[in-house]
């Protein structure tokens, strides 16, 4: 693997990384009634993911056409 692909895959992992980390941790509720959940991992782990997913796309696409320019001159 290339070091261009490095922190597309980095950004991914780690966004996978909190929404395991959510599922695991779970919802609790306390003893006055009131939802107890870190639901902060939710919104930033779709977040990392998809930012991973679209910089490695990106990087993907740059790099080909890069690569079919110098082989059309």
């Amino acid at each position: 693997m290339k070091l261009k692909y490095l922190p597309a895959l980095l950004l991914f992992i780690v966004g996978i990384g909190y929404l395991i980390a959510h599922s695991i941790t779970g919802a609790q509720i306390g003893s006055d009634g009131i939802l107890i959940e870190p639901f902060f991992l939710l919104p930033v782990g779709y977040l990392l993911a998809a930012l991973g997913i679209i910089i490695g796309l990106t990087v993907g696409i740059v790099s080909f056409s890069r690569k079919t320019k110098k082989s059309f001159k």
